[in-house]
């Protein structure tokens, strides 16, 4: 991604923040535009290149009515739908190539001795991103704003590893999928720190097709422990893979996006890029 690029995802950013804070008053094009210091004509412009579609069709995808009709409809199929009948093209993305693999218990308890973790920095459509890798998979990715914060909570996950700032093949492969050309794509495999129940998680999240939203208690239905939303809320907020693990699928029963880890309104961007791609139009 180009410089270029980031300072467009900021604008957008800016954009979104401003329509989920007056979606009420209904804001026009001209109003955003101004907000964001664009005229109306590039503005326009700057958002279809981004999302793909317009800021008025992309504000459909990011409201709560349409968030419930979404939910309501797959509340029966959501996994079902794409895990085991099998939808055809970027739907099963998930289901179709990536894979976790848990670290062993000597991984998970002493912190990542004797591992040699590879990370590196890397620019996404939305925002910067560091992702770590072992020699089995991606063990971390996440968003951030500060290269220093961000190396130093990599560390926190693994204090007793190996570092180096280097760029390998897992890595890259992991990264095609910011591109939305699944061609170039191998299987990705991630090699997670994690109790036996995040991992569960972890796997039922893999199965939430894109386009899709589910709720933090029907992954709990999922997992056969329909008791457990709460600490179902709190794996899927230890997700250390940011975006290949779609944690930012997972919203309130009430249609609320609700929180993200790397923030609420880069959720609800990728939630409107993930619609605009898959849907054509809204039903």
């Amino acid at each position: 991604m180009t410089g270029q690029q980031q300072v467009d995802y900021h604008r957008i950013a800016e954009a979104i923040d401003y329509i989920k804070a007056n979606f009420k008053a209904q804001p026009s094009l001209d109003e955003v535009a101004e907000k964001v210091h664009l005229s109306s004509f590039h503005f326009q412009r700057l958002f279809s290149d981004w999302a793909g579609t317009s800021p008025k069709k992309f504000l459909q995808y990011t409201t709560v009515e349409y968030a419930k009709t979404l939910l309501k409809e797959n509340q029966a199929t959501l996994f079902e739908t794409a895990y085991e009948a099998g939808l055809s093209g970027t739907g099963r993305l998930h289901d179709l190539f990536i894979n976790i693999e848990g670290m062993t218990p000597a991984e998970y308890k002493n912190g990542g001795k004797n591992l040699t973790i590879n990370y590196s920095f890397a620019q996404s459509i939305f925002g910067n991103i560091l992702v770590a890798s072992t020699t089995k998979g991606i063990c971390y990715m996440a968003f951030f704003e500060d290269e220093a914060t961000a190396f130093s909570l990599l560390q926190s996950h693994f204090p007793n590893a190996n570092f180096k700032q280097t760029v390998d093949l897992v890595q890259q492969n992991a990264l095609y999928i910011f591109t939305h050309d699944w061609t170039k794509l191998h299987q990705i495999k991630l090699h997670l720190k994690g109790t036996d129940f995040q991992l569960k998680v972890w796997q039922t999240l893999l199965k939430v097709p894109m386009g899709q939203l589910t709720t933090y208690g029907a992954i709990a239905h999922k997992i056969a422990n329909p008791n457990a939303s709460r600490a179902v809320g709190t794996a899927i907020g230890s997700n250390p893979v940011a975006f290949l693990i779609p944690c930012h699928r997972v919203i309130q029963a009430n249609g609320i996006f609700g929180g993200y880890m790397w923030g609420s309104t880069r959720k609800t961007a990728i939630i409107g890029w993930e619609g605009v791609k898959t849907y054509s139009d809204l039903k």
